[in-house]
Order: C-alpha cells, then structure tokens, then sequence
C-alpha cells in the first residue's frame, strides 16, 4: 500500500503534494481528526464528578489531535500561499468551510469545555499551565461555546462565511496583481531604472512574449508589472512621470472593481466580524479583539497611536515642504502640486542630493549569500547558536528554496527553517512572513521546532546573484527574528513554546528587535561586501544609511499610522461610523493621518491583506505596539556600550532566555520586565524614528 503524504510531525514531501493526492487523502485525514476527537469526549464523559482530571490525560490527546489538523492543514495553507495554482486554490476552497467546522466543532464542545474548566478549579498547576488552560478557555468562549443553539448555529454560518471571504479577498489580490501589465518598448519609457531593474523586465517580457533568442535588457522590450520589486523600482527611478501616474493609480486601485472586486467583500467581513462579537458580548470586533492581546482596550491603543500621530504628522508637513520646494527648484513645474507618484521619485533625488546616497548603488554591497553569512555570524555571538546549510537534505516546493539546521553550543542540532527569498509575482503572494512547518514538541516523540521563512526579494538574474536593496536586507532579519522566537524556545509545553500563546501586539519584538542590527556598524560592515571586489562597505556609506534612517521618517510613521488608526476605527462599533463605507471611513482618517490626501481611485483597502486576509484585523497597530518594545529592548544594548562584545553576548544571552526562549509561558509584560528590568517606555522609539525634534 503506497504511503500516505500527510506524515504529520516529519518534513513534508513538497513534491508529492499534488491536488490528486490532495483530494485522495485528505477527506482521511479528516475523518481521522473527527473520530480522534470523539474519542477524547468519550473518555472525557466516562470520568466521574469525584475523580480529578489529570493533565496528560486532557491536555496532551487534545493537542495530539489539534497537530494533526495543524499540519495537515498547513502544508496546503502554505503551497497555496507560495506555489498558487487554479487546482490548489479549488482544494483550498473545497476544503476550508470543512476546516472550520472542524474547528468549530472543537471550539464548542461542553465536553471539552467542562473538563478545562474542571481541570483549571481542581489543580494547583504553576503559572505556565494556568496561563495555558485560561487561554484555551477563553478561546473557546470566543468560539461560542457558551452560546444557546440558535445562536451557535448563527455563529457558525459566519465563520463559514467570513473563512470563504478571506480566501476569494486573497485570490481578487492576487490576480489583479498578476493581471495588470504594460509592455514597454519605447526607451524613453524606462529612463531612469537601474540595469538590474531592466534585466528582470526584459526577461520577464521575453517569457511572456515567447520570444526567440535572449532577453535585451538594453533594447526590450521590458514588461513592467505591479509585483513588489518592479513597481517599487519604477515608482522610485522611472523618469517618465505619466507611467508612474499609471503604475500608481493601477497598484492603489487592484480589486476594486470588475468581477474581482473587494469592496463590497470588506464590507461583509466587517459586517460579519461585529455580528460575530455582539453574539459573543463584546461591543465590537476591536473589543473582542483586543481582550487577548497585550494592550487590553482600545483606549490604549488610541493613546499610543496619537503619542506618535502628533509629532509624526509635525515633522510630516515639514517632509513635505522641504520635498516640493526640493522638486520645483529641480525641474518640476511651479504651478503643479506633488502627486503621490511623485513621492518616491523626487524622495529618491533629495535624499541623493542631501545625503550623497544612491541606495541602488549599494545593493552590489548586498549578495544574499553574504547577507546570510553576517545575520548567521550575529545570531552565533549574540545567542550562542550555529547555523548550518542543509538545503541537500529537506524537500523543498521550488528550486530556489534553502534549507538550514541550527545547532547549539554543542553542535547538536535544535531547530530548523526553511528560507523561500525571491519574488514569484505568477504564484507566490507579496509580502514576507514566517510560519511554522513543525512546533516544538516533548510530547511522545521529540519533535524539534522547524520554520517557514518566506520573502519577496530581488531575484537573481543570468549573471548576478540576488542583490539586495538595504530594505530587503531588513527585511530578512525581520523576519529571522521571528524564526529565532520559534526555533529557541525552551517551553516544554507546545501550546506556550515559541510564539504560541504570544500576544499578537508583542509577538513582533523580536522581529524589529533584529532589524535594529542592521545599522550596527560593526555588523553591517561584516556583511556588506561588493560581490565582484570583495570591497567592504566604506564607513562614509554606513554613516549615510544610518541618516537614512531618519530621512523622511515623519511621512513613513504616518503611513504606518494611518493603517493602524483606520484597521482600529473600521473595527470599532462607533456612531460616527454608521451609514459610512469603509473607503468613506478611511478617507475622513486620511485628513488628519496623511499630509498628500488619497486619490479617487485610492482603493487601498481593497488589497489591504493584513486586516482582511491575515490576523490583523483590529492589530495593525501592533507592529507599532511591538516596535515600542523592541527599540526599547535594543536601548539596552545601546546603553551598555555596542562596541563592547562583552557585555552584547551578555545581553544576547539574557535576551535569548527571555524574549526568544519564553515564548507565550508567561504575560509579555513579565517576559519584558525579566529581560529589562522594568516597564517598556516609548522614549527610544521615538528617537530611532527621528521625531524627537518634532515634539
């Protein structure tokens, strides 16, 4: 009989992952998990009212069963997300209402329930397994348990519906992405772009026209789109002003119309989302929300937002000024306004100008290999790990895919992650994010803890290796930081070992806390060689990316602001929000969150998959929650002398068996103060972010 590929616990056979075997398989699997689950009521049921519930008879057969359906699921969760194909996304669909059933069925079963509950009143656990049972109570009470029938049976039709919602939100994103395009011919079209830009639409023009021979990155022709890379390049280098306006007015308006529209879709998830939480209780999806999250209420969330709204909106203004008069003194017409397609561009010609840096310059400076190798070396001084390439021994979904092991001090191996780098615009969505492929686990087997690390970067081209803009270099330490928190765990407990059972508003610290050493300048300059020379960054660089850090730093909070204020404001039950569209809604926020208001066709919303397709919803402000943390977590390095390797091992230690070790076991508030003493303060944020001056 031919193995089966869903080998919960073990790497995946990627390969083997066809929507046949799919659809032969996973009906099993399912029927596996629903009979497994039953099992554990009936034993649950059979237990007298006098006897007491013993831990490893309740809690570890539930999460033996919740693995099962966690990876299962995940695997094609996550080809969906990185291998996009029309049958997968039929699977995907078929499925996912089955998926929340399951969930649902687990979520409201008074069996279950009643012996948490029991479980919970008759021990005298520590705080881990308090922490871990209140937790998985209050999920429960979050998925209906204790509503009445017809209630539950409502609840349900919602979760069914808003689970379909955010999948066909997803697939609208993701072929208005793909479906757009212009085919350029013309030079004067494409002056401006950096050679590197040019070789990747020559080459992705040539493909698509099926032409003879090689690609002409210097004659074309060169197909521009709206994945990530090339429109951030054209927007940033591109000369020729009404293209911008068309690339712009085309990415900022993606499924908001046609067949593929989003709009009357967010305002059912948003619809649905308030019902959902009055059934449970709670005035809105944002106090629902914010009840499992670090920051509580939303008065709390409002309060840090406009401590950072305030002096980011001041120094805006001042951004903005400075930009238009920069602009007309250099060409553009004085009887004209800046337009959001000019940002960019002219951004790019003042900060050349005021800071000597041409950042597509540098990205020679920045192979991926020698990235790698410098955030390796970091992470080896900082927490005392290695990190070995094992890319010949992991299956792998595309030949692009890495595969590293990390060892301990020891040189036993006790994690591993995947790392997916490039940009796949055809079936690959934006973004870059890390999941989990396999969770810590001392249960029965000892599994080790696995990540998925996935980015969208520059990929290579015929002659070059991938090389990367700074933000991309960023970008990658941000999210090896959230790989680290996955993979160092100490937790015992599954449910509370690497980010589970973190709070969503704190689970983005050590991600942000990484990036701060991407302008260490002993750091950065161990990674940044020239890929030819093998020249190092130059010190007048480094100091120039350090400025840059700041540069135009009121427009970019703000930006992150305006999300933030209007993911909340959207998930907020507020009378002034009444009889107004989403897009209405955000636009009035605009006016006190932005210095360029959005264009007509601004339909940002539309493809504003963080809040509508990801676990966003009422916590965008969380990257800004998380960044408070982190930059303050980083202070401690600063205050204790960063050209001292001492005393960062000694910190790198302390924030390895705090921060990274801990995970969910205990409250982020008490993680924060075991590594820093005492209470996070917003002081160092607001000097990294430059806005000191603006106060």
């Amino acid at each position: 009989m031919e193995s089966s590929i869903f080998n919960c616990g073990e790497l995946p056979e990627f390969q083997k992952f066809t929507s046949d075997k799919i659809n032969q398989e996973f009906p099993r699997i399912i029927e596996k998990i629903n009979l497994d689950f039953k099992n554990i009521e009936r034993f649950l049921s059979n237990y007298s009212n006098h006897e007491i519930l013993e831990w490893d008879k309740v809690i570890n057969p539930l999460n033996e069963v919740n693995e099962i359906l966690r990876w299962s699921w995940g695997v094609i969760r996550h080809l969906n997300g990185v291998k996009n194909s029309e049958s997968l996304r039929e699977i995907y669909s078929k499925f996912l209402p089955e998926i929340i059933n399951l969930n649902n069925n687990f979520g409201q079963s008074k069996v279950i329930y009643n012996a948490l509950v029991k479980l919970r009143e008759t021990n005298n656990f520590d705080q881990i397994r308090n922490r871990i049972l209140d937790k998985e109570i209050l999920e429960m009470e979050h998925r209906g348990i204790s509503l009445n029938m017809d209630d539950q049976k409502e609840f349900n039709i919602i979760s069914e519906k808003l689970g379909k919602l955010s999948t066909n939100f997803s697939n609208n994103v993701l072929d208005a992405t793909n479906s757009w395009f212009l085919i350029l011919n013309d030079k004067s079209q494409i002056d401006g772009l950096p050679e590197r830009v040019l070789e990747l639409m020559s080459i992705s023009a040539h493909e698509y026209l099926k032409k003879d021979g090689e690609a002409d990155a210097k004659n074309g022709p060169w197909k521009l789109s709206l994945d990530i890379p090339s429109y951030t390049a054209f927007m940033t280098y591109a000369k020729n002003r009404n293209l911008r306006e068309r690339l712009y007015k085309a990415f900022v308006s993606r499924a908001s119309d046609g067949e593929k529209n989003n709009s009357q879709i967010i305002e059912e998830i948003i619809s649905l989302r308030t019902k959902q939480a009055k059934l449970l209780g709670y005035e809105s999806w944002a106090e629902l929300s914010l009840s499992t999250k670090m920051a509580k209420e939303i008065k709390n969330v409002e309060k840090l937002l406009e401590e950072l709204r305030e002096p980011a909106f001041k120094k805006a203004k001042n951004e903005l000024d400075i930009l238009n008069k920069f602009s007309k003194e250099n060409g553009f017409p004085k009887s004209a306004t800046l337009q959001p397609w000019d940002i960019s561009y002219w951004s790019e010609l003042l900060r050349k100008e005021k800071l000597n840096l041409d950042q597509e310059s540098l990205r020679p400076w920045f192979p991926l290999d020698d990235v790698l190798k410098g955030l390796f070396n970091l992470s080896e001084k900082l927490f005392e790990i290695k990190v070995i390439e094992a890319s010949n021994k992991a299956p792998i979904w595309n030949e692009d895919v890495l595969f590293f092991n990390i060892l301990n001090k020891d040189d036993e191996r006790i994690a591993s992650f995947y790392l997916d780098p490039y940009s796949r615009p055809e079936s690959k969505r934006g973004g870059a994010w890390m999941d989990e492929c396999l969770n810590k686990n001392n249960i029965g087997r000892n599994t080790l803890p696995v990540a998925y690390l996935v980015c969208n970067q520059t990929p290579p081209s015929k002659d070059k290796p991938s090389l990367m803009s700074f933000d991309e270099v960023q970008t990658l330490f941000h999210e090896f930081g959230h790989g680290l928190q996955h993979m160092l765990t100490t937790v015992n407990f599954p449910q509370a070992a690497g980010i589970n059972n973190v709070e969503w508003d704190a689970v983005e610290l050590p991600s942000q806390f990484m990036e701060n050493w991407c302008f260490h300048k002993n750091t950065l300059l161990n990674i940044a060689r020239h890929y030819e020379t093998g020249e190092s960054l130059s010190d007048e660089n480094f100091e120039k990316l350090v400025k840059n850090r700041t540069f135009n730093c009121g427009m970019a909070t703000l930006r992150q602001l305006h999300f933030a204020i209007t993911d909340i404001r959207l998930h907020s039950n507020i009378k002034s929000n009444h009889g107004k569209s989403s897009d209405e809604i955000r636009k009035e926020i605009a006016r006190h969150t932005t210095v360029i208001q959005p264009i007509k066709e601004d339909k940002f919303l539309c493809c504003f998959s963080h809040i509508f397709e990801g676990g966003y919803s009422a916590g965008y402000y969380s990257y800004k929650w998380a960044e408070v943390l982190s930059a303050d977590a980083f202070s401690m390095f600063e205050e204790a002398d960063l050209g001292n390797n001492q005393k960062i091992k000694e910190n790198g230690e302390k924030f390895k068996n705090t921060i990274l070790s801990l995970g969910g076991s205990l409250p982020p508030l008490e993680v924060f103060k075991l590594f820093r003493g005492r209470e996070p303060k917003t002081d160092s944020l607001i000097r990294h972010l430059g806005l000191s001056s603006a106060m």
